[in-house]
């Protein structure tokens, strides 16, 4: 199994966030939720509407380290989860699989709605649930600079890990290295 990559493209982030609003609202909430918590798609599954309506917070218990997870709702995330919930039960599974009894949908399911999403874009890298959270630390990335406060917000327990995941790679480091502004005047 090949290592599945972040979109390190804008527009093809939003492209998929439009595509997926388009096929299914459910799908398309589930999206930028990976996108703008960077949690594993496990501890984002189970997630049910109390735990996400009208909060500026939401609190996961990582099922894979058992760490404390914290995380600010964006304000774009609120808003989507606002007019999501609308309606809807505080018992309710956010991401219902739609049959009885209900449950969330399953990691198979989110794999299998990424990767209609990059085939209808033609979208070669690979693809999985890990996309969702990769892309988070990546785009974290590109804003700040900052591993270190990247490694905190995704809980991990390396710095190595960290920059696998952000893409920093020989070419990152030779493009920096390439940048150094020290030129004869």
């Amino acid at each position: 199994m090949s290592e599945v990559k972040p979109l390190t493209d804008y527009s093809v982030v939003l492209d998929f966030g439009d595509y997926l609003r388009e096929k299914n609202e459910r799908d398309y909430v589930l999206y930028w939720t990976g996108i703008y918590t960077g949690r594993r798609i496990g501890d984002i599954l189970p997630l049910k509407v109390r735990d996400v309506k009208n909060k500026d917070r939401i609190c996961f218990l990582e099922s894979k380290t058992n760490k404390k997870a914290d995380i600010i709702v964006h304000p774009e995330l609120k808003k989507i989860f606002q007019k999501y919930c609308e309606g809807k039960s505080n018992y309710e599974y956010v991401f219902p699989n739609n049959r009885k009894p209900p449950k969330p949908i399953t990691r198979v399911r989110v794999w299998q709605i990424l990767n209609e999403a990059a085939q209808a874009f033609c979208y070669t890298e690979n693809i999985g649930c890990h996309t969702l959270r990769k892309t988070f630390g990546y785009w974290l990335y590109q804003n700040s600079k900052d591993v270190v406060a990247i490694k905190e917000l995704l809980n991990q327990s390396d710095i190595s890990i960290t920059k696998r995941y952000i893409g920093i790679d020989q070419k990152c480091k030779d493009d920096l290295v390439c940048q150094l502004p020290f030129v004869e005047k």
